[in-house]
This record gives C-alpha cells, sequence and structure tokens, in this order.
C-alpha cells in the first residue's frame, strides 16, 4: 500500500469515527463550549506564566548596568520581586484551575457519549435479524462494544483534550515569538513543518497496526467465548490442547501486532525528541548571538527559550497524543462498522398495535432466503401459501434442510419473506410493531436459554410485571414446581450461565413457564422435545400440552408422536409444501412420504423395545 493510500485510510478512519461520535457531542455542545472557553483561559495563563520572569532578568541587567532593557522595565526592588512572585502564583493557580475544569468537563462529555453509543450500539445488535447473528463471531461482537468503544473514551479524555490544548498553546505561543523575534521564530515554525512531515505517515501506519492489532483481540476473544461456552464438550473430547493452540496463535498475532504498533508510535515519538533538540540548539545559539547584537533583551531570551521550553513540550506530546488518537480511529471505526450493519427487520413508522390478538395465521405467496437472493443467497422457501385459523395445532415435518425452521422464524419475525407476506389476524406482519408481533408470539426453541440469575427473574421475564404468584402458577402449570421447590433456595435459585446448572429437561420446563407467563396467543415450538430422554421429554410434552391449550401452535418437529397428535400436519419438503392435511387424511396413502416416516419411526421403536434400556417403552405424550 503507498503512502497516499495510507494516509486515505487514516483520514476515512478518523471521519468514520468523528461521524459516530459527533451527534453525541452535539447534545452536550454547552458543556464543551464551557470547556473550549476554560481551555483558551489556559492558555492564556500558560502565555502568560513566563513574563513575570522576564521583567525580573531585565529589571535586574537594568540595575546591574546594561542599557539594553526595555525602556517600560524598571530596576529591581524588592517591590518589583514580591509582585513579581506573587504574579506568578495567580498565575500559576488559575491555569491549574482551568485545566482541572477543562479536564472534568471533557471527561464527563467523554463518559457521557461512549455511555450513549454503548447503549446505542448494543441496542442496534439487538435489532439485527437472525442472519446477522447466524454468521457473525460473539467475540469480536463483544470486544467492540466493550474494549473498541472503552478505548474511544480513554481517547477523548487522555488524548483528545491534551492535543485542542497543546494546539492551541502552539498556535498562541508561535504567535507571540513571531513578535519577539521574527528569525528566531521561524526555527520553531520549521520545527513544526518537520514535525508535521514525519507524524503524517507515522499515524496512518500506526492506524493500520492498530486495526490488526485489535482485529487479533477480536480473534482472541473467539476463541476464548467458543471454547468456554463449550467447556464440556472441549474436556469431554480432550480438545485442551488444540483450543490452547488456537488460543495462543490469537495471542500471539494480537502481542505482534501490538508491537508493531507500540514501535511506531514510539519511532514518532523519538524522531520528535530529536526535532525538538535540534530546534533548542538552534534557538539557543541563534538566540544568544541575537542578545549580543542588541537585537533583543536577556529577558527576551529567557522569555523566548521558554516559550521554546513550553512549546517543545506539546510537540513532543502530540507524537504521543497522535499514536493514541490513531489506536482510537482504528477502534471507532470497527464500531463504525458495527452500526452501519443495516437491520433486515425494522419497524416501519406509525407501526400498528393490536388488541385482543385471536392468532390466525396466513401466508400468502412466501418466499424466504438467509441473505439476498440477488447477491447469490439460496431460497430457503417458496411458494409457501398456508392458512392456520386460530385456535389450530400444526405439525410441520420433513426432511432436515426443508426450511422448517426458517418458516418459525418468519412467525415471530426474526427474518421477513423475501416476497409474498405473513399476516396475524389478516395484517402484515410488516406494518405492526414489533411489540405486538414479538408479544403475540411465545417461541420454544430445541435449546431453550436460560440467563444467569435466579429461577424466579428467569420465569418472569415472560412477563416483567408478574407477581411472585403468577410466576409459582405458570412454574406449576409448566410441572416445574415440584423440583424448584426441591432447590436449597427454591425460586432464588441461581441457574447459572444459559441455565448450565439444570438438566435439558428442567430447562424446558423453565422456559415452558416463561411462555405460559407470557400467555401469547400464538405458540411456536422449534423441536422442543429433540435431545430429552423418555423421562423428560414425558414431562415436557405434558407442560406443552397446557401451553398450547387454546392457542394457535405451530410444532416443527421430527417426533412421529407429536405429528399424529396435531389437528394438521404440514410436510416441507425443498422449501415447498408438499403435504397439507390432518394425520388421518396424511397416513391414508400409505405410499406417501408422511407415512413411510411414521413407519420408520414406528420399526424404530419397535427394535429398542426388543432390546428394552432405560424407560424404553416409555413414550411421551401427545400434545393433546
Amino acid at each position: 500500500m503507498s503512502r497516499g493510500d495510507r494516509a486515505r485510510v487514516d483520514l476515512r478512519a478518523v471521519r468514520r469515527t468523528l461521524a459516530l461520535i459527533g451527534p453525541h457531542v452535539r447534545e452536550h455542545r454547552l458543556l464543551v463550549a464551557g470547556g473550549v472557553l476554560v481551555l483558551l483561559a489556559e492558555v492564556a495563563f500558560r502565555v502568560l506564566e513566563p513574563w513575570p520572569l522576564k521583567v525580573v532578568v531585565d529589571a535586574l541587567s537594568r540595575s546591574l548596568g546594561a542599557q539594553n532593557v526595555d525602556g517600560w522595565i524598571p530596576e529591581a526592588s524588592w517591590e518589583l520581586l514580591l509582585a513579581a512572585g506573587l504574579a506568578t502564583v495567580a498565575i500559576t493557580g488559575f491555569r491549574a484551575l482551568c485545566s482541572f475544569l477543562a479536564t472534568v468537563a471533557f471527561a464527563l462529555v467523554g463518559s457521557r457519549v461512549t455511555t450513549v453509543l454503548r447503549a446505542r450500539v448494543f441496542d442496534h445488535v439487538q435489532a439485527l435479524s437472525a442472519r446477522y447473528h447466524a454468521v457473525a463471531r460473539t467475540g469480536d461482537t463483544v470486544q467492540r462494544l466493550v474494549s473498541d468503544i472503552g478505548r474511544l473514551q480513554e481517547a477523548a479524555v487522555g488524548a483528545g483534550l491534551p492535543l485542542l490544548a497543546n494546539v492551541v498553546t502552539l498556535v498562541a505561543m508561535c504567535t507571540v515569538m513571531v513578535v519577539l523575534d521574527p528569525l528566531l521564530a521561524a526555527v520553531v515554525v520549521l520545527a513544526l513543518l518537520a514535525f508535521l512531515a514525519v507524524g503524517r505517515g507515522s499515524a496512518a501506519r500506526i492506524t493500520q497496526a492498530s486495526r490488526r492489532t485489535r482485529q487479533g483481540e477480536a480473534a482472541l476473544a473467539n476463541t476464548a467465548h467458543e471454547a468456554l461456552g463449550a467447556i464440556r464438550t472441549v474436556q469431554a473430547y480432550g480438545l485442551e490442547e488444540a483450543t490452547a493452540r488456537t488460543f495462543r496463535a490469537a495471542n500471539g498475532q494480537a502481542l505482534t501486532e501490538g508491537v508493531r504498533s507500540r514501535r511506531l508510535a514510539a519511532g514518532l515519538e523519538r524522531s520528535t525528541d530529536v526535532i525538538v533538540g535540534v530546534a533548542t540548539a538552534a534557538v539557543v545559539v541563534g538566540g544568544g548571538l541575537r542578545v549580543l547584537e542588541g537585537a533583543m533583551t536577556l529577558g527576551d531570551l529567557v522569555l523566548f527559550t521558554t516559550y521554546l521550553k513550553t512549546c517543545m513540550k506539546p510537540l513532543r506530546d502530540l507524537a504521543k497524543y497522535t499514536g493514541r488518537i490513531a489506536r482510537a480511529a482504528a477502534s471507532g471505526e470497527r464500531v463504525a462498522e458495527l452500526v452501519d450493519e443495516v437491520p433486515d427487520v425494522r419497524e416501519l413508522p406509525g407501526a400498528r398495535t393490536l388488541e385482543g390478538v385471536r392468532g390466525e395465521l396466513v401466508l400468502a405467496g412466501v418466499e424466504a432466503a438467509h441473505g439476498d437472493p440477488a447477491a447469490g443467497a439460496p431460497t430457503v422457501l417458496r411458494g409457501i401459501d398456508l392458512r392456520v385459523p386460530a385456535g389450530q395445532h400444526v405439525a410441520v415435518v420433513g426432511p432436515s434442510g426443508s426450511g422448517k425452521s426458517t418458516l418459525a422464524a418468519l412467525l415471530v419475525r426474526s427474518m421477513d419473506p423475501v416476497a409474498g407476506s405473513v399476516s396475524l389476524d389478516g395484517h402484515d406482519l410488516r406494518l405492526l410493531s414489533l411489540a405486538t408481533v414479538r408479544g403475540s408470539v411465545a417461541l420454544l426453541l430445541q435449546d431453550s436459554v436460560l440467563f444467569h440469575g435466579s429461577v424466579r427473574e428467569n420465569i418472569r421475564l415472560g412477563r416483567p410485571g408478574a407477581t411472585d404468584a403468577e410466576v409459582e402458577q405458570a412454574a406449576r402449570a409448566a410441572q416445574a414446581h415440584g423440583f424448584v421447590s426441591a432447590f436449597p433456595r427454591g425460586y432464588d435459585t441461581p441457574v447459572g450461565e444459559r441455565g448450565s446448572t439444570v438438566s435439558g429437561g428442567q430447562r424446558q420446563r423453565l422456559a415452558i413457564a416463561r411462555a405460559l407467563l407470557r400467555d401469547a396467543p400464538v405458540v411456536v415450538l422449534d423441536e422442543a422435545t429433540t435431545g430429552l430422554d423418555p423421562e423428560a421429554a414425558r414431562e415436557v410434552v405434558a407442560a406443552l400440552r397446557r401451553l398450547v391449550r387454546g392457542r394457535t401452535s405451530l410444532a416443527v418437529t421430527h417426533d412421529a408422536a407429536l405429528a399424529l397428535s396435531a389437528d394438521r400436519v404440514l410436510w416441507l419438503q425443498d422449501g415447498r409444501i408438499l403435504l397439507d392435511g390432518t394425520p388421518a387424511e396424511l397416513l391414508a396413502d400409505p405410499d406417501g412420504p408422511f407415512a413411510a416416516w411414521v413407519e420408520q419411526q414406528r420399526a424404530r421403536r419397535d427394535e429398542g423395545a426388543a432390546a428394552p434400556g432405560p424407560g424404553a417403552h416409555e413414550r411421551p405424550e401427545v400434545l393433546r
């Protein structure tokens, strides 16, 4: 990549970062304005700070007989020395106060902006559809939410504010130095130009290295998240060394790029030291000659060298802050990329809210794809026309990959069809508020998730305003009250992350209790009994029977017993509805795929009965 390309990349990262945080900064314009005002006052006091010293030096020079002294400066006296000392203390004190106020103001702005930005990005990520989350890596997303946004805050307070102060200080002091001695001031201007020439290329390279560092850290977070999230599988298969190798590789990549970023930043700082040293030497030599020539007073030289020293410190710091801001720009670009992800499912302005939903579902000419078909994404569902009357129980069966789970996702509007419409009580889901759609449908998955918290808190997620009595009533209906009461702390028992402290059957029954508490008119079951042992399946299905009673239900299942208990069966194959009828109607065709599928399950059950094991003869109860 050429130097020009690197510069463009760096500027692009900075622009994207500013565009990301700009709207939130403008919300605090008064606080920002106040911070800038006290910052300017601090710079003014910093410019005034060496003047008492100049007056003292020139006054002493006049007292010692020097003639090359400004006419307005008297001979030294104890009153003048005392006044100069008090002025120095006052100027320093006011400068420190202004610096404190500016730091507090910008720290408040930085904290408030990053807090709002983090909440905004989190809300945005939650609004992204299942298509995004199916391919996105959780560790990387968390890294952007927490670490990258945190780096923006650090840069705003630890680099942005000092950088602004240093730039204003440089401009003010260079102006004063030009007035004092234009010839010596030219040396300082040349030093600034040399710094800009060195820093321009370095900032772009630091941004690139920082971007790769953040990518490496994201890979590190992904590896740790996946390994720890599946720790039982890792330990059971003896994969500790394999996952450790992957972790070490990602760790090494992050280390390499991190060292490169720091090395580039250190190189910029040391280059600045050389520039400052050369400029200081030139001013000392040239200034001494100017005093000997009578072109400036000794006090002017002291004032000029003090300004030079004060001016060179911001120049040194500019190198350090440039590196920090370059690294923050890389983080800001990663956050901006996340914000730029467009949600597939969005609530339209003026979306309707429905009351008294009955639960009638209609799919008309529906086609669905996990992605944009124009970009080559395969179509999963084709030409789906379906009407489910309120209160009907429908089983959806068929080969794996036929689109059953996609059909379930459409009903809860986790995704929208690419063609056709999905309606609830005659209203297109896209025209309804998301709260109406999600509040009207209870979804129960094969791997129902419980969140870190107590049993009571997890059930209450179904309806946050529910009382303890209502929570317990839902648990009883879901056949969960018995095992919950057996816990040492009952409903206050923590369930662990993702419900890791309870069994699969218990987790499903707690999820059913949550759905019962929600009291939605439509229930969607996606393989809700798959993977459970016979005893757990029997208890879960008994709870499901209570859940679907009086509600519209659509159950995606591979269990023939559940399908045979439904009012209606849909056989999906290759994304189309191949069969649609009651179980009896579909069984009437012995050569049909549904009858063959049921017969296969019966044969497997009979084989299992010939060699019985624990629970071999138990069958889950049907939904009715």
